[in-house]
């Protein structure tokens, strides 16, 4: 991992107009339940694009093989964003602690500031980590 251009500080800012495939009712084809609900920007969804945006943060800095892995989220969701709004997320890497990356993350569409909190990732190699859940996935067969 290239520490010398890892370092907190680094930003990154993504945006995304949402769409219906975006909404609380689009998370019914998982998750039954959510197919009534109101058809605004859904938290899971929102939690996807959190990770997006720290995943492009990332990507000039990885070593060939390697990529992270999402492992803890702390995120509000304040405001409810319809169709047709576009969300902006920034992201700050604000600790880098061996392969462990902890950002700061806000969000906001055009009226309102609707998400804050942290997010955590874990740099890996790539071939391992599929290695082992391979193994992992044999196992729980046997």
């Amino acid at each position: 991992m290239p520490l010398d251009t890892l370092q907190p500080g680094l930003t990154h800012t993504q945006s995304l107009r949402v769409d219906e495939r975006l909404t609380v009712p689009a998370v019914s084809q998982a998750f039954t339940s959510f197919s009534d609900m109101p058809p605004v920007f859904a938290t899971a969804f929102l939690v996807g694009f959190v990770e997006w945006a720290c995943i492009e943060a990332l990507k000039p800095h990885l070593a060939p093989g390697e990529k992270t892995v999402g492992v803890h989220v702390d995120l509000s969701h304040d405001a409810a964003t319809p169709v047709g709004m576009t969300v902006t997320a920034q992201v700050e890497l604000i600790a880098v602690e061996g392969r462990k990356l902890r950002f700061k993350v806000s969000c906001r569409d055009e009226a309102d500031a609707i998400c804050a909190g942290y997010h955590e990732r874990y740099v890996i190699d790539a071939d391992r980590f599929l290695a082992r859940l391979a193994q992992k996935q044999a196992g729980a067969r046997a």
